[in-house]
Order: C-alpha cells, then structure tokens, then sequence
C-alpha cells in the first residue's frame, strides 16, 4: 500500500513563532558537524588549529552554505525568476537551496579561512568532507517532510504498491482538499495512481548515512592529502547521479538532454570527474599528521 505523506511541516509554535521542521533539520546537521568536528580537531587532525579555531572555521562554512545554497539555487533553478524579479534571491522562506551551490559556498569559506590560518586548502577539505553528510541527510528527510522535491510516480512500475502520495503533487480536485478530505480519498483508493518514489529518503540514505558513515570509517585514521576530498566528491556525485533516475526533474527546467539528463545529473557529472581525479593525485601526495595534544 501507498503511503501519504501528511506531516505537519511546522514542528512547533509558539504564538506567531513558528518552527519548521525544515530548519530543525539544518540544525540538527550542524550539530553533528559540529560534534564531530570537535572531536577531530582536539584529536589534532587539523594541526596548529585549537577548538576556537574550529569553531571559526564552522561559522564561516555554515554562512557558505546558506548563502552559496540560496545563491546557487537562483542562478542553476531559478535563473529565469531572479532576472525577472532580482529581489527573490532574498525570499528564503519560498524555498530553494542547492547543495551544489552550497558546495561552492563552503569551498569559498574553506579557502578564505585556510589562508588566513596558512593550511594548505585541501587540507581543510579533506577535514570537512567527513562533516557534510550529516547536513544533506537531514536536509533530505526535510525536504520529505515539508512534501517537495518528490520523485517520479511509481505506478505501473515494479515499484507498484509502495510508493508515497505527496499532497502538493496531486492535481485538481485532490490538491485544494482538506487534510481530512484528503485522507478520505486516499483510504478509498483513489489516490494510489499518484504514488511516487520517495526520493528523498533515496537520498537520506545514500548521501547522508551512507556516505557519513563511508568517510568516518575512511578518514579514521590519516590519508593523503585529496583523498578523502576525492571519495566524497565521487561517491556524492555517483548516488545524486543515480538518484535522479527516479526524481522528478524540477518543473521550470525539465530534462535538458537526451529524454532523461536533469540538472542536478549535470552538476553532479563534474564531481564525479574531479573525485576521480583527487583520487589518482592521492596516490603522491603527502599525508597530514595529527599535532600531538
């Protein structure tokens, strides 16, 4: 049986306050970022850089993937929008990040930052890689929770029976339906014709608890320098790749080549190419000692 998907996208209110579940989410994967990363650094696996440090380092990369994120999304998603009306690049609350925007945001702060501390930047890299993951699964189970970014319908498919019906994904009548009306319907049968891969728990998994627990269990101990770099951008870039076989490609852009490439399928291809390539140039590059504490 399909499920619906009738989460209540806000977590909590308090008066006018209200909490989504969207931002515990983002809040959740800097915790765990932050958690590990401290621990790493008072293990000394970022030489000469004490937890104040760390901690600066966090700030910097958390601004750079909010706003590499948002800017990111405009110009790859939304391009048509931002020239149409430039002041929706500021309207957060619509919606809109992209990792890979983000990616770049944060790789801007890693430079910065390793400049200032005199790092060598894949260095740094390679001490963040492990930290991300955490951020995109939670950012996933957001993104199921909040109803978008939904995957393709599974009926008539041999992922017939268990897909999820997304309310915001339904056409009319269904989609101006009361919660409880909808409910209605969907116990009836009718909806089960609109289930859909959820793909975002596709993602979850492999972008988030996958990859994490790949890049812990890897950088366990020290490896040369662009190695760890290099397995992040190649096995991200592999599950996001993979993934968008059954997601749905975003509406204002459609597929872009070929009946089947999407955006995300394209921004995804140069990350494979580059772990790859950070891959083969680990093979002579020095490696990175922990500073004894």
């Amino acid at each position: 049986m399909p499920i619906l998907d009738q989460i209540d996208p806000i977590a909590v209110s308090l008066g006018p306050l209200k909490v989504h579940w969207y931002g515990v989410m983002y809040l959740l994967g800097f915790a765990v970022a932050w958690w590990l990363g401290a621990r790493r650094a008072r293990a000394g696996r970022l030489p000469g850089v004490n937890e104040a440090g760390f901690s600066d380092l966090m700030f910097y990369t958390m601004l750079g993937v909010v706003l590499g994120g948002r800017i990111g999304y405009m110009l790859f998603y939304g391009f048509a929008d931002l020239i149409r009306d430039p002041l929706s690049l500021f309207r957060v609350w619509e919606g809109g990040m992209s990792f890979h925007g983000g990616l770049l945001g944060v790789l801007a702060a890693v430079a910065w930052w390793s400049r200032k501390h005199r790092l060598h930047f894949f260095d740094t890299v390679d001490f963040i890689a492990p930290l991300v993951p955490a951020g995109l699964g939670f950012g996933r189970i957001g993104n199921y929770i909040g109803g978008e970014l939904w995957g393709k319908p599974t009926a008539g498919t041999a992922f017939d029976g268990w897909g999820v019906v997304f309310p915001r994904a339904l056409p009319e009548p269904f989609a101006s339906m009361d919660p409880a009306a909808l409910k209605a319907q969907f116990d009836s049968g009718v909806l089960n014709s609109f289930a859909r891969h959820p793909s975002q728990l596709y993602q979850a998994t492999l972008e988030g608890l996958v990859l994490f627990c790949v890049l812990v269990w890897y950088s366990r101990r020290p490896r040369p320098r662009y190695a760890v770099s290099g397995l992040f951008a190649l096995l991200y870039g592999w599950f996001r790749f993979l993934v968008e076989f059954v997601r749905e490609p975003d509406a204002q852009l459609g597929y872009l080549a070929f009946g089947w490439l999407t955006m995300g399928q394209l921004l995804s291809t140069p990350l494979i190419l580059l772990g790859l390539f950070w891959l083969w140039k680990s093979r002579s590059s020095p490696t990175l000692e922990p500073e004894s504490r």
